[in-house]
């Protein structure tokens, strides 16, 4: 990766998203609109505890933000940083296409070097 794509990366963003549960957390509350760790863990194979904690991961790299809603939080996705996120992974993804590219130009390099 070059300097420039490292340093857009955000490893602690990444590391969140990395995480199935947490990917399927975001699809529901993207699906849903919001919702608190209760209705969550009613959709997902985790006890409320954990959909909490995942959820305190996903607020801290702000893909999430939680308002008040009685006894519990209602987390929704944050558009602005999910974007942001998008735009990290075509940048990863163009700069890994760019390298592909090259090892093809060198592995089509070396066969007609094969064939002389």
């Amino acid at each position: 990766m070059s300097a420039a794509v490292a340093e857009k990366v955000d490893d602690d963003l990444w590391s969140a998203i990395g995480d199935p549960t947490r990917r399927r957390m975001l699809d529901l509350l993207l699906i849903e609109g919001d919702g608190t760790a209760t209705t969550l863990s009613q959709q997902l194979p985790v006890t409320r505890q954990a959909v909490a904690k995942h959820l305190g991961i996903l607020d801290r790299v702000g893909l999430v933000r939680a308002t008040p809603a009685g006894r519990e939080k209602r987390y929704r996705v944050d558009d602005v940083q999910l974007a942001h996120a998008v735009a990290q992974l075509a940048s990863v993804g163009s700069a890994w296409d760019a390298r592909l590219q090259r090892i093809k130009r060198i592995a089509e390099a070396i066969q007609r070097t094969r064939q002389d």
